[in-house]
């Protein structure tokens, strides 16, 4: 038995019916699509616009392959309100390049703040970025070390007026560290104890660093016997606290620079609360050519007479009021 047709009409209209859905359904998705891509970008642009929160100051000399790495990691982060404000100690021109190059990729505002190259003066190069920094509260930290992604979630969420947030970093092989990617970075496969020891990480106490649950990284701070002193690659605080003792002393170069601006702050009533196992950052391997003794002995004079007057303020700093 045969099934009758339509008239040729009607399948024309059938058609036609099927053709105007299809057509209408299309243009609701692009509708929608065009709709999210307006409001993303309208949203990104109030992100960059608006002040940040946070101000990230990373120091960093003749290190761009390492410097990036770090970078990828900050774009991970799940705490939006902030700046990168790179401390430059005179690093050249491949730096410069590779900073132009990621941002055009990465959706947070960078500054890069540079001097010439005249040997190690960190602290002088900081205190410069301190100056420019927009936020009103400060992390510290090293272009060798990537942090996890919530890094900066975890510096605002401990930030307390009167106190300075103390962390660590997770020391890694040069194997390992050459090893990681951008794409181990965005997956968090680098903070990873099973990636890790699959490629070569030994089996160690510090290892709770990274594989930490949040409870248990509560009690370690509590326990740890460590200080909480101010450790320049993870560490933060309030501006106004920073500008109050005047900043890094220039004087100083590579060895307990960051540790004797950490004591000015405690002499000055501002005292250092411990992050170590909750504000996680891994660190990348590298030689440590600037590293002599005259330096470390002459650091040593200088912590000690901060110790023994209990100075809040030094001289040296930002400000270079009657300074000799």
């Amino acid at each position: 038995m045969e099934i009758p047709l339509p008239p040729v009409p009607e399948i024309f209209d059938i058609l036609l019916q099927k053709e105007v859905r299809l057509c209408v359904t299309l243009l609701n998705y692009l509708f929608t699509i065009f709709i999210k891509k307006i409001f993303n970008s309208l949203f990104h642009t109030t992100l960059i616009s608006q002040k940040p929160f946070i101000s990230v100051i990373i120091s960093t000399y003749n290190a761009e392959a390492w410097l990036e790495k770090v970078l990828w990691g900050y774009q991970q982060q799940t705490y939006r309100n902030f700046e990168v404000v790179i401390a430059d100690d005179g690093s050249d021109a491949a730096t410069k390049h590779s900073i132009a190059k990621l941002k055009k990729t990465l959706d947070f505002p960078i500054q890069h703040v540079w001097h010439p190259d005249n040997g190690f003066q960190k602290t002088i190069i900081l205190n410069k970025a301190i100056k420019k920094a927009k936020g009103s509260y400060l992390v510290f930290s090293d272009g060798d070390c990537i942090p996890r992604k919530d890094f900066l979630a975890v510096h605002n969420a401990n930030k307390t007026e009167g106190r300075f947030l103390s962390g660590g970093y997770f020391m890694l092989p040069m194997s390992i560290s050459k090893t990681i990617s951008p794409q181990h970075i965005i997956q968090q496969q680098c903070f990873d104890l099973n990636w890790l020891k699959s490629e070569g990480l030994s089996s160690s106490f510090k290892n709770n660093k990274i594989s930490a649950s949040v409870f248990l990284a509560k009690i370690l701070n509590a326990v740890t016997p460590t200080k909480p002193t101010w450790n320049g690659h993870n560490a933060s605080a309030y501006k106004k606290d920073i500008l109050a003792v005047n900043g890094f002393d220039e004087r100083m170069q590579y060895g307990g620079e960051d540790r004797e601006m950490g004591e000015r702050l405690m002499h000055n009533n501002v005292y250092g609360k411990q992050i170590r196992y909750s504000a996680i950052c891994i660190h990348l391997d590298h030689a440590r050519g600037y590293v002599n003794a005259v330096a470390w002995q002459k650091n040593n004079s200088i912590r000690k007479e901060t110790a023994l007057q209990r100075s809040t303020w030094t001289p040296f700093g930002i400000v270079k009021v009657n300074a000799s």
